[in-house]
């Protein structure tokens, strides 16, 4: 019993209070709401600064650009070469004959008809010695001839001598002086034939060691080489070029091997010496031959390289370096600004604005870091060489 009325005590105390704080919440004032009504929106705005993502800022890309210009470009082709003399003769023996001398230092320069080799002239000189007696002999044949003919026409004028006598003086006198011609024709030849043997140089030149010894026997029946002369102060540099090289030059209207007074420019060659060093001359292209070798599908070509020091000998193994062309007023960028994608190449192309164009064009040749741009691109234009690989078309960038 105590137990029940302890609850029923409690329960009234705290319906009590219940009642007491409604009616204090009644009894309070609307400013009251008001403020709670302020803190609560305050706090809602905090907690939505706080936690709202912050704005991204587009991020700009910077490039760096380089204006568009126009220069002369010159395009070379390189080919493996030959070093060839100006002229080289080799000096041989005409007649047969025992060598008897060499009259020069072998290495040495020698100069045109100078003597070289001497052949035992014995048996020559003899020859035209009896062609000579015999050319005499003949002449003298020849004025009796002549001396008989005058005799015979007066008598025959007088009837004193018959038609037979005159014919037949006429006759030894005609046949005479073809003896006389047959034996000049003879004395001229053993007399050449004497002269073959003194062996003069036909050309000024380098000569190289003799090839025969003194005694032997030379001429058609033996050796009949003795040494070689080079010319060599001026040398032929050989190479070959493709077809390729020369449809190209053709498009171009340039023919390789000829002068062309139109030109501003000469297509001559430098030469890499075995140290890789280049030559200090340079030659002019000559020639060019007229038709492509069908197993090779190339075309020779030379040209014509001063030697003075001679520095260049006959048979050196070379690197040509040719100038193929010179394009005048060229719009070239750096290589590394072009962008080639499967079949095609773009650049951009910054415009005033600041917005990167892209922009295909159209390849030229390539000389160094520089490539020609056939259409495309106008000189002026600014375009990006670095950092283009972050631009997309359409996109803002700004420059270094």
């Amino acid at each position: 019993m105590k137990g029940t009325k302890f609850l029923k005590n409690t329960y009234s105390s705290i319906d009590r209070r219940s009642q007491y704080v409604v009616v204090k919440i009644k009894k309070s004032s609307w400013k009251f709401w008001a403020v709670l009504a302020a803190v609560l929106a305050v706090l809602i705005v905090l907690i939505v600064r706080l936690t709202r993502p912050e704005p991204v800022q587009e991020e700009i890309p910077i490039v760096v650009t380089e204006t568009v210009a126009t220069q002369d470009v010159e395009l070379y082709g390189e080919y493996p070469g030959t070093i060839r003399a100006q002229q080289f003769v080799e000096v041989r023996a005409r007649v047969e004959g025992y060598l008897e001398r060499m009259l020069f230092e072998e290495g040495t320069f020698v100069k045109k008809d100078q003597v070289l080799f001497i052949i035992d002239p014995r048996q020559y000189q003899a020859q035209a010695d009896r062609a000579r007696a015999e050319l005499e002999r003949n002449k003298a044949l020849a004025q009796k001839a002549e001396r008989d003919l005058n005799r015979i026409r007066p008598l025959f004028e007088q009837n004193a001598a018959s038609q037979l006598d005159l014919d037949n003086a006429i006759a030894a006198y005609e046949s005479a002086n073809a003896e006389v011609q047959m034996s000049q024709a003879d004395l001229t030849q053993d007399e050449l034939a004497l002269s073959y043997t003194v062996v003069r140089s036909p050309i000024s030149g380098y000569i190289s060691e003799r090839h025969v010894d003194i005694g032997t026997l030379v001429g058609p029946g033996g050796q009949s080489l003795l040494a070689n002369v080079v010319k060599s102060d001026t040398v032929l540099v050989e190479f070959k070029m493709t077809d390729l090289d020369y449809q190209i030059s053709k498009a171009r209207n340039v023919n390789i091997g000829q002068k062309d007074s139109l030109r501003t420019w000469d297509p001559y060659v430098t030469i890499t010496l075995a140290d890789k060093s280049v030559y200090k001359y340079k030659g002019l292209v000559d020639f060019a031959d007229p038709q492509v070798d069908s197993r090779s599908g190339t075309f020779s070509v030379r040209a014509e390289m001063p030697n003075p020091d001679h520095e260049l000998l006959p048979g050196q193994f070379t690197n040509v370096t040719l100038l193929l062309d010179v394009r005048e007023d060229a719009v070239v960028v750096p290589t590394k600004a072009v962008i080639t994608e499967k079949s095609a190449a773009y650049i951009f192309v910054l415009r005033s604005d600041g917005i990167a164009e892209k922009r295909f064009i159209e390849l030229g040749p390539e000389t160094g870091n520089m490539t020609v741009v056939e259409r495309g691109l106008l000189p002026g234009e600014r375009i990006v060489v670095e950092g283009f690989h972050k631009l997309a078309h359409g996109q803002k960038a700004r420059t270094v």
